[in-house]
């Protein structure tokens, strides 16, 4: 069976990796075509996984539009070379257009209720459409929903396991308590329009006044007083970060997730709101939400009670009820892109 897949961003090289391997482990072929980001390269690389690139990466949101047409252009004279069973992506645009255009089963995997734009680009198009439970959106007989995220297709236990030393990487004591501050560039078209942070230098300084050693990983340029604040950690190790920190506080949806599913309470400021962080705040207590014009002074204020707590929670037993509760995501994944598979193996055993 021939799998085709795109990627066009670093969070969907982990969210497919390890269905990547298991397809190839059955004797399926994976076909892996990417948006040239140097981030989704490198990834690519550390993992062995195969890919061709289709097109340079986009330099501004008013580019966007361009790109995304020259590369599934692009997708579609390869996947008219492959003749591919299935293409899929996450958010699905380019992926469920070319299904179409070449007889494959389209899917998208998505998670971004806000994606407005692109979610009206992708559903008319997929064949099947898969989502986690907390997804807030009935799209109709096209969604498959699951009992999972997409952190755990690559985060779940069974497929992470943290390496404490990425500490030395960074250069931060063992006892340090160290706070990972995410900052986004704001430039995703779901992304126009909102914000998180009002002063990136009073919130450092003022986690800085509690007592933590505070990593920024950023993707845009930072003020000149708090470079010496970035966390110079390579893209596959910073789970690893996550995981060894006390806290998170940032403006990215994606890592604020990733801590939390690692057991590493994350603050999560940004006006956009999605039914993932509704989910691991109101159902697990892993996350913090703080959305409102006051959402700085609110999250600051969350962040140096959790750092001053002499009792805090139990990060720990919240996290094992949630994986308790939660799928392995790389499985639900795999089921569903071999569906078109098993498919055809019961209709040659009737025939």
């Amino acid at each position: 069976m021939d799998v085709l897949l795109s990627i066009q961003h670093p969070a969907h090289v982990h969210f497919f990796r390890h269905a990547i391997d298991e397809l190839r482990v059955r004797g399926h072929d994976a076909h892996v075509f990417v948006r040239d980001k140097s981030i989704i390269r490198e990834l690519l690389d550390t993992y062995g996984i195969e890919y061709t690139v289709l097109v340079d990466e986009s330099g501004s949101v008013s580019s966007l539009p361009v790109t995304q047409l020259s590369y599934e252009w692009r997708l579609l004279r390869a996947a008219r070379r492959i003749g591919p069973d299935v293409v899929a992506g996450v958010g699905g645009v380019s992926a469920c257009h070319v299904a179409t255009l070449v007889g494959a089963r389209g899917i998208a995997f998505t998670d971004t209720e806000h994606a407005t734009l692109s979610n009206r680009l992708t559903f008319p198009f997929a064949d099947e459409i898969c989502t986690p439970e907390c997804y807030r959106e009935a799209i109709g007989p096209k969604q498959y929903r699951y009992p999972g995220q997409h952190e755990l297709a690559y985060l779940h236990p069974d497929r992470f396991t943290p390496d404490p030393s990425v500490l030395d990487e960074v250069g931060v004591d063992e006892d340090d308590t160290v706070v990972v501050f995410r900052l986004v560039d704001w430039s995703a078209s779901h992304d126009v329009g909102n914000g998180g942070f009002g002063d990136v230098r009073d919130a450092i300084e003022e986690l800085e006044a509690a007592g933590a050693t505070v990593l920024v990983t950023s993707e845009a340029p930072l003020p000149e007083r708090i470079e010496d604040r970035r966390a110079t950690v390579a893209p596959h190790r910073m789970h690893d970060l996550l995981a060894r920190a006390d806290l998170f506080v940032g403006e990215g949806a994606t890592m604020a997730a990733e801590s939390a599913v690692l057991g590493t309470p994350a603050l999560y400021v940004n006006s956009l709101e999605t039914g993932l962080t509704d989910e691991l705040d109101r159902e697990y207590g892993l996350l913090y939400r703080f959305h409102g014009e006051n959402r700085q002074i609110g999250a600051l204020r969350k962040a140096v009670s959790l750092l001053k707590d002499d009792d805090p929670p139990d990060w720990e037993r919240r996290r094992d009820r949630l994986l308790e509760e939660k799928c392995d995501t790389t499985d639900v994944i795999v089921d569903r892109l071999l569906a078109t598979d098993r498919a055809a193996e019961r209709t040659e055993g009737i025939a």
